[in-house]
């Protein structure tokens, strides 16, 4: 975060506020559900986001209310300065957020008030300038090959209709056999059986992706939809729960919850923890770091090298290897 300025001064306060404002004076709350609204809809933010920048903001608003007096509006926020903000994250530091929490409500301040520029005319520099604590890189944690085998074999067997076998396996296969986030597995429909070579999924930001799949995926799918008892439309979701609805990722989060406890694995080994096992497993193998990028479906190759980190010594007898110069 900030420090003092020159000789020892802090930024100036409410009094002082290097500011712009064109908007006229808007309730918090309304501006609140504003944001909302717009980076769930504008933005397609997932829900688990938008209710994550809910409750940074709205724990925000609540300190505003007794620091200032009064519930802000527009006039207020673009009078506050930087002390305005650090009192806030150090009151939540006094509850016990980690460098990474208070981190991540300094990033949705600084968020909502990006939007209050553009869509109120509401300019704060002092709060532009704000830098929060640094987070340490977290490198993902995938499982490992025989535990993404065994929990795939788990989740096909057991005392449980065949159908339902059938599509936890396959649905666990689209994690770690094809990069899928489990939203997006959830949202293949009935066009996509027979399971095809391809399956053009469109993920984060709406950005749409061509993802290949293995036989064995695609034997996996084709079983499940040869057994599922419901007739599922092209249009509509093609995994389906007991009772004929769509499925909700919550029943395969607790399925894997069950399944990591028979097999004694960490608390770590979730859904997602798939998806970073088909990233490390190829990755580990020799493949291509931009073909990984692409079958992930992220943005940035920055955020695909992570998994860089996650088997360094595989990797660099890899290296070694492969390279001409490498003997």
């Amino acid at each position: 975060m900030t420090g003092p300025g020159p000789g020892g001064e802090h930024p100036a306060g409410p009094s002082t506020p290097m500011i712009k404002l064109m908007a006229p004076d808007l309730e918090a709350m309304d501006l609140l559900d504003d944001f909302l609204a717009h980076i769930g809809q504008a933005r397609r933010l997932s829900p688990h986001t938008v209710e994550a920048y809910r409750h940074d903001l709205s724990a925000f608003l609540g300190f505003l209310t007794g620091h200032l007096g009064d519930a802000p509006d527009t006039a207020a926020f673009a009078g506050l300065g930087a002390r305005d903000i650090r009192a806030f994250l150090a009151r939540r530091r006094g509850e016990g957020l980690s460098d990474g929490s208070i981190a991540r409500a300094l990033s949705a301040i600084r968020t909502f008030y990006d939007w209050l520029e553009r869509a109120h005319g509401v300019s704060n520099a002092q709060i532009a300038l704000m830098e929060g604590p640094s987070r340490p890189g977290r490198l993902p944690r995938p499982v490992s090959l025989p535990a993404a085998k065994e929990l795939i074999d788990r989740a096909e067997a057991g005392d449980q209709p065949a159908w339902v076998g059938a599509r936890d396996g396959a649905l666990l296969l689209m994690l770690y056999g094809a990069g899928l986030r489990i939203s997006e597995a959830l949202s293949l429909t009935g066009r996509d059986l027979p399971a095809p070579e391809r399956l053009r999924i469109r993920g984060k930001g709406d950005k749409v992706r061509i993802v290949p799949l293995i036989p064995t995926v695609r034997e996996a799918l084709d079983t499940y939809g040869a057994l599922v008892p419901f007739h599922v439309p092209d249009e509509e979701p093609l995994f389906r729960g007991l009772r004929g609805g769509p499925l909700r990722p919550r029943i395969i989060q607790r399925k894997l919850q069950q399944l990591r406890g028979a097999l004694g694995l960490p608390d770590t080994a979730t859904p997602h923890a798939l998806r970073h096992a088909f990233a490390t497993h190829l990755l580990a193998n020799g493949a291509d770091l931009r073909a990984i990028q692409a079958l992930l479906g992220h943005a940035s190759l920055s955020t695909t090298q992570v998994y860089t980190g996650v088997d360094g010594a595989h990797l660099s007898a890899v290296h070694a290897s492969a390279h001409p110069r490498g003997n």
